[in-house]
């Protein structure tokens, strides 16, 4: 093939040539793949940027490969980012991308499955030489099979292309090649009427420290755009309206970095510095990241040797005072198990952020998965209850970090806050709260001695709440011991009496459930007969599937759990209002067991253990057969009834 000759560089012009038509979109999903080192989630994230400044509604959502560096241009190395903006309200980053952006054989061969027939495939080509297609698995080239005919297929020679625009910069090759993902960026911003002033202000503080790169970087980005300005290649660009959001002030966000957010204000409402001990786990580790950078407010972050003197330095740091937190993801969990038992045993505030991603064991590092919710209630020695959070979308972690906090603080518990890698590295634009506006924490620590004579009680509790006095270490008169042995109630001293035993662990038990949460609230405008109930990440793809089949006049129900310990007081009457209740979450039907086993209400699991959030349509589907499922018949229920009875006798 012929080398293809770079326009000049110049700015982008406002004005699209004469035969390039302007059609208006509602809404469009984009998706980039190449290898992991070719800057794809660099290039996902900017053009998110250039979206939320627009003002369109977003989400994204990254997809990468757990090794460090697989093999350039094989399957386990490709690297992918995918974003739908509209210009409404939308909830997930959509099912199957219009726009592939294929950036070698091995990206193409692992997404072109998931594109729409008629979808815009645009793939550098000059990445598919021979070696390169072998490595891909591919015998010939593909493109040029009957099979890519549904597309629409432009092959543009991007590594050459890129290698002329930024000559003038008088860089390496490396840093040539690595400059490629700019001019895919520069495309996708012409191709969707995108400026380039806030991509280019971006590589300027990028690479401030090295001028050479940001001008190769910014030359390739423009070289980008006018190859889309000036080709005959494309007949249409395309529009997304921004959206109407309600008023306020946005930003982009991701789960991570929100949940970050919310524990420090989680200090300033409460008045106590943050203490954050963590040992860095895939794909928990971002909210250390981020906690790092921002020690100004009021936040002490500790990279500890190991999962356990992580979370035992967190518990320390809440006997002395401060709001101890702990991050992980699931196989951490379990090594942190009998220090959360410590703290449950000591009834000090400790909130354990915990990242879902595919298991067992160390499993899929870079996967999401939603099997650590039995754990969470479960996975700990003795009677050791915990309250547990569960945050809905990306922006929701900021307010699930601030309730977990509050709870803590205020019960003497730790928290589990159950997030996954889908929220963690997913984005949407979030409205900045007003700290302000948002209630105070109060510790009420404990300062007043007792009277003269009456000695101090650290296990008194409140009538309430039945949270223990808080008193820091060396407050005078209110000196006394902890430890994870079995306490006096009252006075804390260490009992090995069977009463006393029962009845702390009672205690503790009612002190959980006594936790107040707000009431489930349910969607249901045409008195449904089907409920979808769903925890955690499934809040987006059970919104949107609900909305697919009210558009094709399906009466369906929906609500979501954002506290699953305790439940809310209304569960069993919302639960019991619906002849079928469906339950979608990404394990193998972790919620519906324990919802069998608290209500005896018809529950149907939708399980989904695949490494990828559910797909909108996947969904749409399931409930769309319990919508048009038929009831049994008494006799039916009675035949069935009676072969089970065989078979046990049998």
């Amino acid at each position: 093939m012929a080398a293809q000759q770079p326009p000049a560089p110049r700015g982008p012009s406002h004005r699209a040539r004469p035969s390039a038509r302007v059609e208006k979109r509602e809404q469009v999903v984009i998706r980039i793949a190449g290898d992991s080192g070719d800057g794809m989630q660099l290039a996902g994230d900017r053009f998110t940027a250039e979206a939320a400044a627009f003002g369109n509604d977003l989400a994204t959502q990254p997809n990468f490969p757990a090794e460090i560096r697989a093999p350039q241009g094989t399957l386990p190395g490709v690297s992918s980012f995918q974003i739908q903006i509209a210009e409404y309200d939308i909830l997930t980053a959509g099912d199957r991308p219009d726009v592939l952006v294929a950036m070698n054989p091995a990206a193409l061969r692992t997404n072109i499955g998931d594109l729409r027939p008629g979808g815009i495939l645009l793939v550098n080509s000059d990445e598919f030489g021979r070696r390169h297609l072998t490595k891909a698995g591919y015998g010939e080239d593909p493109l040029r099979t009957a099979e890519f005919e549904q597309y629409q297929v432009h092959e543009v020679a991007m590594t050459t292309l890129t290698a002329g625009a930024v000559e003038p910069a008088g860089v390496g090759k490396k840093d040539v090649a690595r400059s490629k993902n700019m001019f895919a960026l520069g495309l996708l911003c012409w191709l969707y009427g995108r400026e380039l002033a806030l991509a280019e202000r971006f590589l300027a503080e990028k690479f401030a420290a090295e001028p050479d790169l940001a001008e190769a970087n910014t030359l390739a980005l423009k070289a980008g755009w006018n190859y889309g300005e000036t080709t005959e290649s494309f007949a249409v660009s395309y529009r997304v309206a921004p959206a109407a959001l309600p008023k306020g002030t946005y930003r982009q966000i991701t789960g991570s970095t929100a949940l970050a957010y919310g524990l420090l204000a989680a200090g300033e409402l409460s008045g106590m510095e943050v203490f954050f001990g963590s040992y860095p786990i895939t794909p928990a580790s971002d909210i250390l990241h981020e906690l790092s950078r921002n020690r100004q407010h009021g936040v002490v972050t500790f990279q500890a040797e190991d999962e356990i003197a992580a979370v035992g330095a967190a518990i320390g740091a809440s006997w002395g005072g401060a709001l101890g937190v702990t991050s992980t993801s699931g196989p951490g969990l379990a090594l942190k198990s009998e220090g959360i038992g410590l703290a449950v045993m000591a009834e000090l505030p400790l909130v354990v952020v915990c990242v879902q991603r595919g298991g067992p064991s160390t499993g899929l590092p870079t996967k999401t998965e939603q099997a650590d919710l039995l754990q969470a209630l479960f996975g700990r020695n003795g009677e050791s209850p915990v309250p547990v959070v569960a945050p809905q979308s990306p922006g929701d972690c900021f307010a699930a970090a601030v309730e977990a906090a509050r709870t803590a603080v205020t019960y003497r518990t730790p928290v589990l806050l159950l997030s996954d890698g889908s929220l963690a590295n997913g984005a949407e634009p979030w409205m900045v709260p007003r700290l302000a506006e948002l209630p105070r924490i109060q510790p009420d620590f404990a300062t007043a001695p007792p009277s003269e004579g009456v000695a101090h009680q650290p296990y008194a509790r409140d009538p309430h709440t039945l949270a223990r006095e808080w008193a820091l270490p060396g407050t005078p008169g209110l000196e006394h011991r902890i430890g994870g042995l079995e306490k006096s109630d009252g006075t804390g001293n260490i009992s090995y009496d069977p009463a006393n035993h029962e009845r702390m662990t009672r205690l503790r038990r009612a002190k959980v459930d006594g936790v107040r949460v707000p009431e489930l609230a349910v969607d249901d405008p045409d008195t449904a007969r089907v409920l979808v109930l769903g925890w955690g990440s499934t809040y987006g793809p059970i919104g949107e599937a609900v909305r697919r089949l009210r558009a094709e006049g399906h009466r369906v129900a929906r609500a979501h759990l954002r506290h699953l310990n305790p439940f809310p007081e209304n569960l069993d009457e919302m639960l019991r209002r619906y002849e079928r209740v469906v339950v979608p979450e990404m394990n193998l039907g972790q919620l519906s067991l324990l919802l069998r086993g608290s209500h005896e209400v018809d529950v149907r699991p939708v399980t989904k253990v695949a490494g990828t959030a559910f797909l909108t349509e996947e969904l749409a589907d399931a409930v769309r057969e319990e919508l048009t499922a038929k009831e049994p018949t008494a006799r039916e229920r009675d035949k069935a009834a009676g072969a089970v009875a065989a078979a046990v006798t049998r």
